[in-house]
């Protein structure tokens, strides 16, 4: 009997792997003893059916070719993007995107602000996680806020590596609830030592998996998109192309000199009259000096 242990525990324990890519076994069919059955959907995701192999024993294995085949619908999809946006006040519309966010259902991961100084309004920075539902919903609502300089998204399908790490769960928990059952039957030390060494194991790398899998459905469900919220002041100058937006940049460019030169008068103003008051004083001194040595001369 426990020769028979032994040799079970021994092919448990080369039967599963823990990567995200390639075959995942089992002692017996998943379908029995408590574990799921072929294609028991697992996370919300139909499982690959198994196929025996020459041992009797069964392997979940994902096929590339049997994903393509999968609806859009049914696709699993990371999308990450940026949006940059100018607003006359970049602080409140912060607080406002935030609203925005939560209000959709997301949550802000990261912000950072720059306070406000004599030359610019301030400006904010947001790592915000929406929905992919609502995702074109909510981007519409964060334009409102301002003037949408840019918007960039991307995206990545792991359809694939998704139902292979769910396959690869629904294998390892067949694999550590046969190790369990063997275990329960032990009835010597070194029997017990090599089965609980097994479990142990195996459990971690399930929960290693198990982690990957919630971190991947994240990432799925909650689009990643870095909010820029920059002033006005700050934001790139568009080029003229026509006569018109020529002229316009003209005049502007007018006004601005006007303007520069009006407060460079303000500026100077001050110092022209402090200047001017050491002239006239200056000038007083040197003409009585000067009537003094005129009255003088002849008398000498």
């Amino acid at each position: 009997m426990t020769t028979a242990l032994l040799a079970a525990a021994v092919t448990l324990a080369g039967c599963t792997s823990t990567g995200l890519s390639g075959v995942q076994s089992i002692p017996d069919n998943p379908g029995q003893g408590g574990a799921p059955a072929a294609g028991t959907p697992q996370g919300g995701v139909p499982l690959p059916e198994t196929r025996e192999l020459a041992d009797g024993s069964a392997s979940a294995t994902v096929d590339a070719a049997d994903v393509a085949t999968v609806d859009a619908a049914d696709r699993s999809v990371v999308t990450t993007g940026s949006m940059t946006v100018t607003a006359e006040d970049p602080l409140a519309a912060a607080s406002e995107a935030t609203a925005v966010v939560e209000r959709a259902g997301g949550r802000v991961d990261a912000r950072s602000e720059t306070a406000p100084t004599k030359r610019q309004r301030g400006a904010a920075t947001l790592t915000v996680r929406v929905p992919s539902a609502t995702l074109t919903s909510t981007l519409d609502e964060l334009k409102k806020l301002g003037t949408a300089q840019n918007v960039s998204l991307g995206s990545t399908d792991v359809t694939m590596q998704t139902r292979d790490l769910a396959a690869r769960i629904s294998a390892s928990r067949a694999s550590v609830d046969r190790l369990t059952a063997l275990l329960a039957t032990a009835t010597d030390t070194e029997t017990l030592i090599e089965l609980e060494s097994a479990i142990s194991a195996r459990q971690g790398d399930l929960e290693s998996m198990e982690a990957q899998q919630r971190d991947l459905a994240d990432q799925v469900s909650l689009s990643t998109i870095e909010l820029s919220l920059i002033s006005v002041t700050d934001a790139p100058v568009e080029q003229p192309d026509t006569f018109w937006s020529g002229l316009a940049a003209g005049w502007g460019a007018f006004a601005g000199f006007v303007g520069f030169v009006i407060v460079a008068a303000g500026v100077l103003l001050p110092w022209a009259l402090v200047g001017a008051i050491v002239a006239v004083v200056v000038a007083a001194a040197v003409r009585r000096r000067a009537r003094r040595r005129a009255v003088a001369e002849p008398a000498g």
